[in-house]
């Protein structure tokens, strides 16, 4: 007897590829970086040959400023599904499309994060994406600079990047291209008004950024919190803003990170955004670098993750 079969004939499905762990009779592999899930036997039980996944994209950069409050950048998107041999807690955004796999490699695709610039009134970059199989998360939005108030091609994503302060209207838009259920939320706006001029939050797996308010910058929106790991964790937190730091910006006007590694913002003077947490993908927090340059937040780069019976 080996171990995909007993005496009764009992096959289960064995594959290969990323860091192997196991949770009671489950196996979950997780991808931090590109790689091939290669399965070499099938289950007897065709159920159980639909896998579990989470597939999470890396976030965006987070705005660098060199006055206004920069926006932070969105989470990269979250997309789960438990298969219907499973039994972890799932989370709120499971239902994504099903997956089942024949005897064959799957490469995987892991989105790195976006970069947060160090230049005057610079963009955030969008977040890369991950793929298995069918399925694809969108990179995380850009945040957004006081350069213009047009929204950039590159806002927009899993979630959307928070839009700078000084502009009610320059947010991104989450959960582009749309999914069901959706991939992520919308940046909130930054305030139009000082003299605390706040950055919005990025948007997060499962909560919309929140909309600058001075004197305080707006947090980055909630990620998604699932046990297919075998314990709970969240992802794909969206970064907090940036705050003009004169006068009186303190720790408490920064735009806190969302639960699932998003980035605070800066609350200067010479404040960076922080990084989003990797493997995570976590949005970028807003830079508050007034009077001198300093980077936004990088964001945190995503994760694939492939859970199945193994016994």
């Amino acid at each position: 007897m080996d171990s995909t079969s007993n005496v009764t004939g009992r096959v289960f499905l064995t594959a290969t590829g990323g860091t192997i762990t196991t949770s009671g009779d489950f196996k979950i592999h997780s991808f931090t970086g590109p790689g091939t899930f290669c399965v070499s036997a099938i289950s007897s039980v065709a159920a159980e040959n639909t896998v579990s996944y989470m597939v999470v994209a890396g976030g965006g950069g987070g705005s660098g400023q060199t006055s206004n409050g920069g926006g932070g950048a969105g989470a990269g998107g979250f997309r789960e599904f438990k298969g219907p041999a499973d039994s972890y807690t799932a989370s709120p955004l499971n239902g994504s499309s099903p997956i089942t796999v024949t005897a064959t490699g799957f490469p995987i695709t892991v989105g790195a994060g976006g970069v947060g610039p160090a230049s005057n009134g610079a963009w955030g970059t969008k977040g890369a994406n991950s793929v298995f199989s069918t399925v694809t998360s969108a990179g995380g939005g850009q945040g957004s600079s006081h350069i213009s108030t047009c929204v950039p091609a590159n806002m927009p994503g899993g979630s959307g990047g928070g839009g700078f302060a000084g502009s009610p209207t320059t947010v991104g838009t989450g959960n582009t291209p749309p999914v069901s259920p959706p991939q992520g939320n919308n940046g909130g706006p930054g305030t139009p008004t000082g003299p605390l001029y706040s950055g919005g939050g990025g948007g997060g797996a499962t909560a919309a950024g929140v909309a600058g308010a001075a004197p305080k910058a707006g947090n980055g929106g909630a990620g998604a919190t699932t046990s297919i790991t075998g314990s709970p964790t969240a992802y794909a937190g969206g970064g907090g803003g940036g705050v003009t730091p004169s006068p009186g910006a303190n720790p408490s006007t920064i735009g806190a990170g969302g639960t699932g590694g998003g980035g605070p913002g800066g609350a200067g003077p010479n404040t960076v955004g922080v990084n989003g947490t990797a493997n995570t993908g976590g949005g970028g927090g807003g830079a508050s670098p007034y009077p001198s340059l300093v980077t936004g937040g990088t964001g945190g780069s995503g994760i694939v993750i492939i859970r199945y019976k193994y016994q």
